[in-house]
Formats: structure tokens, sequence, C-alpha cells
């Protein structure tokens, strides 16, 4: 069964724009360094959706819409020493962190802001949402992720929606 995702990126470091530059539109999710984010990594399966929020900005929105099309590996930014995710407890035969690549489904035309998810109904146990929240994936739950995709106006999607 398909699960959704809410993936946090401030647009400084990585933006939906970077994601729609990247090669085949996909990229790995890295940079995670908290234990149960990591575990929600681990339970990803491809095809899982995820939305898109930039956290860290003016306003923080949700902008879109990816999926999940490689499972967990290691992470292989915890193993070098240049990496400012670098750990040196993480080895190859041992990691502590794990990654996921995402491919970009589509970019909203217009992003659905914090305070304005705040306002709807049916939204108020959103793991985003719960006051002191702040894992940078987190699940959403089906009519939470079905709620936020039917906010969107005039949606154009920039790729088939996966099934």
């Amino acid at each position: 069964m398909r699960q959704y995702w809410l993936f946090k990126s401030e647009p400084t470091t990585f933006s939906i724009d970077n994601l729609v530059k990247s090669p085949r539109q996909t990229t790995c999710w890295e940079g995670v360094r908290n234990y149960q984010a990591r575990n929600f990594l681990k339970s990803m399966k491809v095809g899982d959706l995820g939305f898109f929020y930039h956290s860290n900005a003016d306003p923080p929105a949700i902008v879109g819409i990816v999926q999940v099309v490689k499972a967990a590996y290691p992470d292989f930014f915890a193993f070098d020493s240049k990496s400012r995710y670098f750990d040196p407890h993480s080895a190859p035969d041992s990691p502590r962190w794990f990654l996921v690549d995402v491919r970009l489904v589509e970019k909203f035309p217009q992003a659905l802001s914090l305070e304005q998810l705040r306002a709807i109904k049916g939204l108020e146990k959103m793991e985003l949402l719960r006051k002191g929240s702040r894992l940078s994936v987190q699940p959403v739950r089906p009519e939470e992720w079905q709620r936020v995709v039917g906010l969107v106006p005039d949606r154009k999607i920039t790729q088939s929606t996966p099934r």
C-alpha cells in the first residue's frame, strides 16, 4: 500500500527549483540526522509520494510533490570526512544513516503556506501542524494527503501522477 510523506528542505539549501533543474528531476534526500526521520526513510517504498516543503522560508509552505524512486540505501555522505554530513560512527559495513531518491512529480503553481494549512478543517492532527514538530521527514495520513492536494489551485502536473 502506498504511503505518503512530507520532506522538509530549506530553500536556501535545496529548493524545489533546484529539483526542477536536477538531472531527470531526481535527487537523493540527504542530510537526515534524526533517528526517527531516518526510520521513516528506511520504511519508504518505491512509488510512495511526498510533499516537498520549504522550511525556514517566508512563508514556510508545501510547494510540490515528489515520488520515491529508490528505496533507502546507506548515506555515503556519512562516510566522507570532507562532507558536512560526515559521521565518524557510521561505516559502510554498519551504516547509521540512509538516503532515498526522489523525483519531481509536480511543482505547485501556488505554494500552500503553513498558515493556510493551519486553517483547514481535517488537518488538525497533521504532524507538520503539531506544536514542536521539527522532523525533516514525516508521515502524512492518506486523508490529509487528499485534503492538501485538493487545495492546490490550477494544478498542472509536470509528469503523470504515479499510480
